[in-house]
């Protein structure tokens, strides 16, 4: 893969189509990271209040390019990652996605990048994928440091989400496209390209 994207310098990752999902909480309380402050050195801690995650959540499959932002499919009613669901609900509307922004070529060359789930894996998955023309790139097992949703986009987006209160799951749909909007297209590409950025 490095030989054939030149080490992430050649242009063509434009072709490469990166999916995974996760969790985002209706509340998320903030991270010791920051919650850190300084004080003096004989100064005693500050107290803390320590607050959990709220009850509240919806699972969110979120994909990109290297041009930016394709598309996100939620999951209703706290349920999860099924083949059944990724092969009639999600992808199909990824695909749709990608019709609608490549209009001269559709998804002829597109190689989609997401792990091992099961659900991806699934004989159902690899059939769609098979019909559809879509092809996949390989993710070696427990590799989560070659997955840029992994490694970059969902810390970013949740720490954009984070310690703010949602009542429901339109006020969270809509926060999380704001957060989503307010990423620079230089830095889905960067990902892509360089790496992680800056």
């Amino acid at each position: 893969m490095l030989k054939r994207f030149v080490n992430g310098s050649s242009r063509a990752v434009s072709v490469i189509l990166i999916g995974d999902e996760t969790w985002i909480y209706h509340y998320d309380p903030e991270t010791k990271r920051m919650s850190k402050e300084w004080v003096e050195e004989d100064a005693p801690p500050p107290t803390k209040v320590r607050r959990a995650r709220s009850l509240g959540k919806q699972m969110w499959a979120i994909f990109f390019r290297s041009s930016g932002f394709v598309e996100t499919v939620a999951l209703e009613d706290r349920k999860t990652v099924t083949a059944d669901w990724y092969t009639t609900v999600c992808l199909p509307k990824v695909i749709t996605a990608i019709e609608s922004q490549r209009e001269k070529t559709g998804i002829r060359g597109i190689l989609l990048h997401h792990d091992n789930a099961s659900s991806y894996t699934a004989i159902r998955t690899r059939e769609l994928l098979k019909n559809s023309g879509l092809k996949t790139l390989p993710h070696p097992p427990y590799s989560p440091d070659l997955a840029p949703c992994d490694f970059w986009l969902f810390h970013r987006l949740k720490d954009q989400l984070r310690v703010r209160r949602f009542s429901t799951n339109e006020e969270l749909r809509r926060a999380l496209f704001q957060a989503i909007g307010d990423i620079p297209k230089e830095e889905w590409k960067s990902v892509l390209i360089i790496g992680l950025p800056e």
